[in-house]
């Protein structure tokens, strides 16, 4: 029985020796992963860093287009009326002319 005792003891220890080299080859590895994860998120994170980055170039360039196309609209818009102010009072003054029989 003795005997028994003995045995059960050994393989206990044995199997508690299994479990702590275990634990301390997956503490071993434990920095390892953790630097390959962090390298995995901050690549990833680079990424969307930059896509937004993107994103936001994009848009204030459309803004600055739009307000480049508003300035230019804005412009025509004042020498046509410009134009059509003087060609409106020519054709005031042909009317009267006309009506007044001067030509």
């Amino acid at each position: 029985m003795n005997e028994n005792r003995i045995q059960q003891v050994l393989m206990i220890e044995k199997e508690a020796q299994e479990v702590a080299d275990a634990a301390l080859r997956e503490a071993e590895q434990l920095p390892v992963v953790a630097d390959q994860e962090s390298q995995v998120m901050l690549e990833k994170a680079r990424a969307q860093a930059a896509e937004e980055a993107k994103q936001l170039v994009a848009k204030a360039e459309a803004k600055d287009e739009c307000a480049r196309i508003q300035a230019d609209a804005e412009e025509k818009i004042s020498r046509t009326k410009s134009l059509s102010a003087g060609h409106l009072d020519q054709a005031v003054a042909y009317v009267l002319d006309r009506v007044t029989g001067k030509e």
